[in-house]
């Protein structure tokens, strides 16, 4: 079914292909800051893990009822969780540079965990709960801000997850926080994990779109620039407290990428959605 494209959204769509065929050399940062939506751009794909879900948060209540349930008293959950985490980008790397195989994100989360039940002493886990704690991956809450923007945005965008997350995990996640996704993405699918070209390039040619037809959202710059360079558009939205409310995140120069918004509802009114 076709979706309705808002009145608004057209009137700027038209602003923008006006100022490009007359060969206006602004830069679509500012076409944006002016109100214009880049013509071009059809499909948003999201990073999620600190983008769409707060993932220091959930896996911080994850642990605790752990804790309630077995007892462990002197673990620190932000701690265990920032060490998780920590493990993320090592464990992809084996898998980029050719020390393992492909690797599904669930047993690279499960790698490091092992690791981190001996280091954190959480003694007397049956296979089937260290199961269930590594799929607390699954179970992200999101931001407040991320479900209602995303209803915006995929009114006038096709929307989906681009993240190093693996298929499962993503639907997992969608069902459980209620995230309206029109289709599942993953680096799963290239068998390359960002922020090599493959996994943002797959995005685009899964769409039969052009690469300056999907942009990229997401809190990290770095996954930005990398997509930058691969041909896709970028929006950079801002989370403060990904990393907790003691080390809140510094945000990049507002002009670096394509669109700097404070959150999804920002994002979706500066898009026109």
């Amino acid at each position: 079914m076709t979706r309705r494209v808002s009145t608004r959204r057209h009137f700027l769509r038209l602003a923008a292909s006006a100022a490009l065929l007359a060969g206006s050399a602004t830069p679509l940062r500012h076409l944006l800051a002016s109100g214009a939506v880049p013509p071009e751009v059809r499909a948003l794909v999201f990073d999620v893990f600190g983008t769409v879900v707060d993932w220091r948060g959930s896996v911080i209540r994850e642990g605790q009822l752990l804790a309630a349930r077995k007892g462990y008293s002197h673990v620190e959950w932000g701690q265990f969780a920032d060490r998780w985490r920590a493990g993320y980008s090592p464990a992809m790397n084996r898998v980029r540079s050719g020390e393992l195989p492909w690797t599904k994100l669930d047993d690279l989360h499960r790698m490091v965990l092992n690791e981190l039940v001996q280091e954190f002493a959480l003694t007397g886990l049956s296979e089937a709960e260290l199961q269930h704690f590594n799929q607390a991956w699954h179970r992200l809450s999101p931001w407040p801000d991320s479900v209602a923007g995303l209803l915006r945005l995929r009114n006038e965008y096709t929307i989906a997850p681009l993240s190093n997350g693996n298929v499962s995990l993503l639907l997992n996640m969608a069902k459980n926080a209620g995230l309206p996704w029109d289709t599942i993405l993953s680096a799963e699918l290239s068998y390359h994990y960002k922020p090599d070209p493959e996994a943002y390039l797959k995005a685009a040619e899964l769409f039969s779109l052009r690469p300056e037809q999907v942009m990229l959202v997401a809190a990290h710059p770095s996954d930005l620039r990398s997509a930058a360079e691969a041909g896709l558009r970028t929006a950079y939205v801002h989370r403060p407290l990904e990393r907790g409310a003691e080390r809140p995140t510094v945000a990049p120069a507002r002009d670096e990428f394509d669109v700097f918004a404070e959150d999804f509802l920002d994002l979706a009114g500066q898009l026109g959605a």
